[in-house]
């Protein structure tokens, strides 16, 4: 039924995306699905925060992200599955939703946190996910 699984984790949140983990592999082992999975290292915005920071710190980021992306799947996720690891780079939902466009992903699975006031007013990213995205979306609660 889905052959092309994008996982969207936030590293910081084990509990979920444990839970997260437990949903793709069933998916994916019934159906032989790759499993694509997704962190996003936030985008600092605009040129002055940028300016603090090292010229590499973006590159640098990046590739600890990767680094502990690697580690996360090769200790949760069963090596008969295939996955791809992706590190995105900017605002979480839009980083989500160009990946599933660009991989024609059937499927997406994301965690959501229990709603705050302020996500009431702005909406969380998963919401905007589940708004926008072309494709059936899985969230986890956690």
């Amino acid at each position: 039924m889905f052959s092309h699984i994008l996982v969207a984790i936030d590293l910081d949140h084990k509990e979920t995306w444990q839970k997260m983990f437990t949903e793709a592999i069933a998916y994916a082992s019934q159906e032989g699905s790759v499993l694509h999975v997704m962190t996003v290292v936030p985008d600092f915005g605009t040129s002055l925060v940028g300016s603090f920071f090292p010229k590499d710190h973006k590159e640098k980021m990046i590739s600890q992200t990767n680094e502990k992306l690697h580690k996360i799947v090769s200790d949760n996720i069963p090596s008969g599955i295939k996955v791809q690891h992706i590190v995105g780079y900017g605002n979480a939902y839009e980083e989500i939703l160009r990946m599933q466009k660009k991989l024609s992903c059937d499927l997406i699975i994301i965690g959501s946190h229990r709603p705050h006031m302020k996500d009431y007013l702005l909406g969380p990213n998963a919401a905007r996910v589940v708004r926008h995205a072309n494709c059936s979306v899985l969230v986890i609660r956690d």
